[in-house]
Protein backbone atom coordinates (compact mmCIF):
# COMPACT_ATOMS: atom_id res chain seq x y z
CA UNK A 1 0.00 0.00 0.00
CA UNK A 2 1.30 3.60 -1.06
CA UNK A 3 0.29 6.56 0.77
CA UNK A 4 1.49 9.97 -0.25
CA UNK A 5 4.05 8.80 -1.96
CA UNK A 6 5.57 6.60 0.31
CA UNK A 7 5.27 2.53 1.57
CA UNK A 8 3.11 1.81 4.59
CA UNK A 9 6.23 0.81 6.20
CA UNK A 10 7.56 3.78 6.16
CA UNK A 11 4.75 5.50 7.12
CA UNK A 12 4.14 3.36 10.11
CA UNK A 13 8.21 3.87 10.68
CA UNK A 14 7.64 8.00 10.49
CA UNK A 15 4.34 7.01 12.97
CA UNK A 16 6.35 5.49 15.32
CA UNK A 17 9.15 7.89 15.46
CA UNK A 18 6.82 10.90 15.62
CA UNK A 19 5.19 8.87 18.87
CA UNK A 20 7.98 8.18 20.88
CA UNK A 21 8.77 12.15 20.65
CA UNK A 22 5.15 13.19 21.60
CA UNK A 23 5.48 10.94 24.51
CA UNK A 24 8.58 12.37 25.29
CA UNK A 25 11.30 9.03 24.75
CA UNK A 26 14.36 10.14 23.74
CA UNK A 27 15.47 8.51 20.56
CA UNK A 28 19.19 7.51 20.44
CA UNK A 29 21.32 10.38 19.03
CA UNK A 30 24.22 9.40 16.98
CA UNK A 31 27.24 12.02 17.32
CA UNK A 32 29.82 10.43 15.41
CA UNK A 33 30.77 12.47 12.11
CA UNK A 34 32.99 10.97 9.35
CA UNK A 35 35.60 12.84 7.65
CA UNK A 36 35.77 13.88 4.14
CA UNK A 37 38.38 13.28 1.17
CA UNK A 38 40.84 16.31 1.52
CA UNK A 39 44.47 17.56 2.19
CA UNK A 40 43.08 16.12 5.87
CA UNK A 41 40.16 14.81 7.05
CA UNK A 42 38.17 15.22 10.16
CA UNK A 43 36.18 12.97 12.15
CA UNK A 44 34.49 12.94 15.44
CA UNK A 45 32.66 10.16 17.41
CA UNK A 46 30.75 10.82 21.32
CA UNK A 47 31.98 8.80 23.75
CA UNK A 48 30.04 8.12 26.26
CA UNK A 49 30.07 5.99 30.13
CA UNK A 50 28.12 5.52 32.93
CA UNK A 51 29.83 4.87 36.45
CA UNK A 52 27.34 2.60 38.44
CA UNK A 53 27.07 3.81 42.73
CA UNK A 54 29.69 1.29 44.65
CA UNK A 55 30.11 0.95 48.16
CA UNK A 56 32.67 -0.80 50.12
CA UNK A 57 33.25 -1.75 53.97
CA UNK A 58 37.36 -2.32 55.35
CA UNK A 59 39.00 -2.09 58.35
CA UNK A 60 36.76 -4.85 59.91
CA UNK A 61 38.50 -6.79 63.03
CA UNK A 62 36.72 -9.51 64.85
CA UNK A 63 35.27 -8.31 67.98
CA UNK A 64 36.42 -10.81 70.93
CA UNK A 65 35.06 -9.98 74.40
CA UNK A 66 37.06 -12.38 76.24
CA UNK A 67 35.74 -13.25 80.07
CA UNK A 68 32.56 -11.28 80.69
CA UNK A 69 31.39 -10.40 83.94
CA UNK A 70 27.86 -11.32 84.47
CA UNK A 71 27.24 -8.39 86.94
CA UNK A 72 28.66 -5.68 84.34
CA UNK A 73 27.19 -4.77 81.04
CA UNK A 74 30.09 -5.02 78.81
CA UNK A 75 30.91 -2.91 75.11
CA UNK A 76 33.35 -3.24 72.43
CA UNK A 77 33.51 -1.16 69.34
CA UNK A 78 36.34 -0.54 66.82
CA UNK A 79 36.21 2.25 63.88
CA UNK A 80 36.09 1.10 60.26
CA UNK A 81 35.97 2.43 56.62
CA UNK A 82 32.79 2.94 54.53
CA UNK A 83 33.28 4.49 51.13
CA UNK A 84 30.92 5.42 48.90
CA UNK A 85 31.18 7.21 45.10
CA UNK A 86 27.74 8.68 45.62
CA UNK A 87 27.08 12.58 44.50
CA UNK A 88 26.55 12.85 48.73
CA UNK A 89 28.89 9.86 49.57
CA UNK A 90 25.93 8.32 51.09
CA UNK A 91 25.20 4.48 52.32
CA UNK A 92 23.07 2.58 54.12
CA UNK A 93 24.34 -0.56 57.16
CA UNK A 94 22.15 -3.53 57.40
CA UNK A 95 22.93 -6.06 59.84
CA UNK A 96 22.18 -10.06 60.84
CA UNK A 97 23.21 -12.15 63.20
CA UNK A 98 23.97 -15.72 62.93
CA UNK A 99 21.30 -16.85 65.85
CA UNK A 100 17.71 -18.11 64.88
CA UNK A 101 15.72 -15.91 62.05
CA UNK A 102 19.01 -13.68 61.97
CA UNK A 103 19.08 -12.61 65.67
CA UNK A 104 21.66 -10.83 67.21
CA UNK A 105 22.93 -13.77 68.94
CA UNK A 106 25.80 -15.95 70.06
CA UNK A 107 26.02 -19.34 70.72
CA UNK A 108 27.29 -22.46 72.60
CA UNK A 109 25.58 -24.88 70.25
CA UNK A 110 22.70 -25.67 72.53
CA UNK A 111 22.31 -21.86 74.48
CA UNK A 112 22.42 -18.62 72.68
CA UNK A 113 23.24 -15.17 74.35
CA UNK A 114 21.77 -12.10 73.14
CA UNK A 115 23.68 -8.66 72.05
CA UNK A 116 22.89 -5.42 70.80
CA UNK A 117 24.48 -3.77 67.42
CA UNK A 118 25.04 0.25 66.94
CA UNK A 119 26.23 2.33 64.03
CA UNK A 120 27.90 5.67 64.41
CA UNK A 121 28.58 7.86 61.08
CA UNK A 122 31.74 8.80 62.22
CA UNK A 123 35.19 7.30 63.60
CA UNK A 124 35.75 6.88 67.11
CA UNK A 125 32.62 6.81 69.11
CA UNK A 126 31.51 4.58 71.63
CA UNK A 127 27.68 4.47 71.47
CA UNK A 128 25.54 5.06 68.03
CA UNK A 129 22.12 3.97 66.71
CA UNK A 130 20.62 0.54 67.21
CA UNK A 131 20.50 -1.03 64.50
CA UNK A 132 17.09 -3.83 63.91
CA UNK A 133 18.72 -7.17 62.00
CA UNK A 134 17.68 -6.81 58.80
CA UNK A 135 16.39 -3.13 58.35
CA UNK A 136 18.87 -0.84 56.75
CA UNK A 137 19.73 2.24 58.50
CA UNK A 138 20.10 5.21 55.88
CA UNK A 139 20.72 8.76 55.58
CA UNK A 140 24.79 8.16 56.15
CA UNK A 141 27.62 9.74 54.29
CA UNK A 142 30.91 9.12 54.43
CA UNK A 143 34.49 11.22 54.19
CA UNK A 144 36.67 8.42 52.70
CA UNK A 145 38.88 9.16 49.87
CA UNK A 146 39.03 5.95 48.62
CA UNK A 147 37.71 2.22 48.44
CA UNK A 148 40.17 1.44 51.82
CA UNK A 149 41.09 4.36 53.99
CA UNK A 150 44.27 4.36 52.42
CA UNK A 151 44.62 8.23 52.51
CA UNK A 152 42.61 10.61 54.22
CA UNK A 153 40.83 9.14 56.95
CA UNK A 154 41.80 5.82 58.31
CA UNK A 155 38.46 4.91 59.51
CA UNK A 156 34.87 6.53 59.33
CA UNK A 157 32.69 4.73 61.10
CA UNK A 158 32.40 2.91 64.44
CA UNK A 159 30.32 -0.51 64.86
CA UNK A 160 29.30 -0.60 68.47
CA UNK A 161 28.64 -4.28 70.03
CA UNK A 162 26.76 -4.36 73.59
CA UNK A 163 25.61 -7.38 75.52
CA UNK A 164 23.66 -6.34 78.78
CA UNK A 165 24.23 -7.58 82.66
CA UNK A 166 20.59 -8.94 82.31
CA UNK A 167 21.83 -10.97 79.12
CA UNK A 168 25.28 -12.42 80.57
CA UNK A 169 23.23 -13.11 83.76
CA UNK A 170 20.46 -15.13 81.61
CA UNK A 171 23.27 -17.18 79.88
CA UNK A 172 24.22 -20.40 80.60
CA UNK A 173 28.27 -20.25 81.70
CA UNK A 174 30.01 -21.45 78.49
CA UNK A 175 31.89 -20.11 75.57
CA UNK A 176 29.55 -18.28 73.00
CA UNK A 177 30.26 -17.57 69.40
CA UNK A 178 28.38 -15.64 66.17
CA UNK A 179 28.50 -13.89 62.89
CA UNK A 180 27.90 -10.44 62.29
CA UNK A 181 27.43 -9.64 58.86
CA UNK A 182 27.32 -6.29 57.75
CA UNK A 183 26.15 -5.13 54.43
CA UNK A 184 26.69 -1.46 52.78
CA UNK A 185 24.88 -0.25 50.10
CA UNK A 186 24.95 2.81 48.00
CA UNK A 187 22.92 5.93 48.63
Amino acid sequence: MVIGGDTMHGFLKGNALLACCALGVASPSLAATQGSAGATSTGTVGISATVPGRVQISGLSDIVFGTVDPAVAAANSENVCVWSNTSGKGYTVTATGSGASNAFALSDGTNSLAYAVEWAGSSGQSAGTALVSGTALGGLSTTAANPTCSSGPVATASLIVRMTAANLQAAVASSYTGTLTLVVAPQ
